[in-house]
């Protein structure tokens, strides 16, 4: 046996670009596989959508359609970690039972015995869509986080502060020029940029990744251990009949209440720190929230926050993962919409299987390969 240090081959050197929640993954389970890994991000990690989605994760909710391995892959690896990470006490990781709702102007409260106590509003009961083996929160910014701090103080991932101006691909490697004129170069990289990640020139001719606005609120109540670990997904109806509206409600212990609105798809602005809530949306959130559960009036409440973030989506709803066409080295790791919290533990480790192995078996990437956009 060959145990000669120099003729083993030296570690690949990868650069991910992007701090949220598909960056961090995908940089942890590189660096894990012996990588060596630089991460970029340009303000703070989980700072855009990632640091404000509602991450809600179920282990069948995807199933029937292209989505379902990569989720039941994804939902099976946040259980693993939980445990690894001390979930519950670190970021929040909390199984529950799922249930849905109608909220009406003029409902009268339901007296199912599905609903928790806390849902004692203008609702009528739906029904149960999950249960604590099935579904589950986490706080997203401080999963995020976790995670990379373990890859920090671990695996040795190293962390630049900077905003991704281009990328290059050359015969040795790749150049990553950032902001202030500095270059990053590696053996690959990785573009998890979010919505922002079409917005590279490189990029924007291939590909595109949209961005939704999404507006949340959190509400820290008064009642101590009263609101149980129970999401609703509501269905609201408003009195002048516009339309329904779809808020979902996930507490977060021990006494939050996180309650996000429908999406809309924006202008991408410069960066996250420019996406600001729209007022309108946040008082009908409020408002909805004081209909679901007296818990939850604006009397017995504080107003953590008010937020919006950009989910980044595609046009055939379809995550984008695979090496760039074109651009070898250059793989692409966005769009993952709605269930970009539940996703990022399986994506993470698919990218990292691709780049370094060539091949992904935790999942197959095939149908979420950018080359489908060729010609399109």
């Amino acid at each position: 046996m060959d145990d000669n240090p120099s003729n083993h081959p030296p570690p690949k050197r990868v650069v991910v670009c992007g701090g949220g929640i598909i960056g961090v993954c995908t940089a942890y389970f590189l660096a894990k596989k012996g990588a060596v890994v630089t991460l970029v991000e340009r303000s703070s990690i989980a700072g855009g959508a990632s640091g404000k989605a509602g991450a809600f994760i179920a282990l069948h909710m995807c199933d029937g359609g292209p989505l379902s391995s990569l989720a039941r892959a994804s939902f099976n690896l946040h259980c693993s970690l939980a445990k690894e990470l001390d979930g519950s006490q670190s970021y929040g990781y909390c199984p529950l039972t799922t249930l849905t709702i109608s909220v009406g102007e003029s409902e009268l409260p339901s007296k199912s015995p599905i609903l928790p106590l806390w849902v004692d509003g203008q609702v009528k009961t739906g029904e149960i869509i999950g249960t604590p083996e099935t579904t589950a929160l986490v706080h997203p910014q401080l999963f995020t986080r976790t995670l990379l701090g373990k890859a920090v103080a671990e695996y040795g991932v190293e962390v630049v502060t900077a905003k991704v101006e281009s990328v290059a691909v050359e015969e040795d490697g790749v150049v990553v020029k950032v902001d202030g004129g500095g270059i990053i170069g590696g053996d690959a990289v990785v573009l998890a940029l979010g919505p922002w990640t079409s917005k590279l020139p490189e990029i924007s001719s291939k590909f595109r990744v949209h961005g939704k606005k999404v507006h949340s609120v959190v509400l820290e109540h008064k009642h101590g251990d009263a609101i149980t670990p129970h999401a609703v997904f509501a269905t609201y109806y408003p009195a002048q009949g516009t339309g329904p509206i779809d808020p979902d409600f996930f507490p977060r212990p021990p006494r939050d209440v996180y309650i996000c609105g429908p999406s809309v798809q924006v202008e991408i602005p410069d960066g996250p720190e420019s996406v600001f809530p729209d007022l309108e949306s946040i008082q009908m959130l409020r408002r909805v929230a004081g209909m679901v559960s007296s818990y939850l009036v604006e009397d017995n409440v504080r107003v953590k926050s008010e937020e919006a973030g950009l989910m980044p989506c595609t046009d055939d709803e379809l995550p984008i993962m695979g090496e760039v066409p074109g651009m070898k080295r250059c793989y692409v790791a966005s769009g993952h919409g709605y269930w970009g919290i539940l996703f990022g533990p399986a994506s993470g480790v698919a990218m990292a299987e691709l780049v370094l192995d060539g091949h992904a078996t935790i999942v197959d990437l095939d149908c979420f390969s950018p080359a489908r956009f060729v010609g399109n």
